[in-house]
């Protein structure tokens, strides 16, 4: 194990980071099992809410640097194919959204799936959290940066706003149709008055 020394105020960041990143996963791992899929969507919008906020964090600081140049091995990435299929499931019916891709650039609207987007996001942290345990530190914080501007706040971003267009679906839509059948009812009764 190669244990690095960060000044304190970096130490502290990367702590910080590090109980983001865990609390994320082991979250992400629990809303899995969840048997009420409202519940799960209202609960992973908070969850992607709150681990986007750490990638914001890491977004605007200076680019971290490595001691080593080349990435050590932090071992094997996590099987998270069970955790994948079960958000599938979960989600069925809403796991595959539409965004609009590099707003900035050509924009083009192309599809993904919540299961497979939250599933990538995990794997990106488990991996900066496993050079963290292993002492890390600086390679921890490089890779979180680094993946955080390359691939999962993207990902991130994207979950977050298809989960909360199910959530404006589910309450605003169902508003409105609560509000037809009032009308519905009126007319009916009005119709009905001498």
């Amino acid at each position: 194990m190669t244990e690095t020394r960060l000044e304190p105020g970096l130490e502290e960041f990367a702590q910080q980071i590090a109980d983001q990143v865990e609390s994320f996963l082991l979250a992400l791992q629990a809303i899995t099992r969840e048997q009420d899929g409202s519940r799960a969507v209202s609960l992973l919008l908070l969850e992607v809410s709150q681990v986007l906020l750490a990638g914001a964090r890491l977004g605007v600081q200076e680019d971290f640097a490595t001691v080593e140049e080349f990435q050590p091995d932090a071992g094997p990435d996590p099987d998270l194919d069970e955790m994948r299929l079960r958000l599938a499931r979960m989600l069925d019916g809403v796991d595959m959204y539409a965004e609009v891709f590099d707003t900035y650039g050509e924009p083009e609207v192309v599809t993904s799936m919540l299961s497979d987007d939250l599933s990538s996001i995990a794997t990106a942290l488990a991996h900066g959290l496993r050079h963290f345990r292993a002492g890390r530190v600086d390679e921890a914080l490089w890779w979180w940066q680094f993946s955080y501007v390359s691939s999962w706040g993207s990902e991130a971003s994207a979950v977050l706003r298809a989960l909360q267009s199910i959530v404006t679906h589910d309450r605003l839509d169902t508003d409105f149709d609560l509000e037809q059948e009032q009308v519905a009812l009126a007319d009916e009764m009005l119709d009905g008055a001498p």
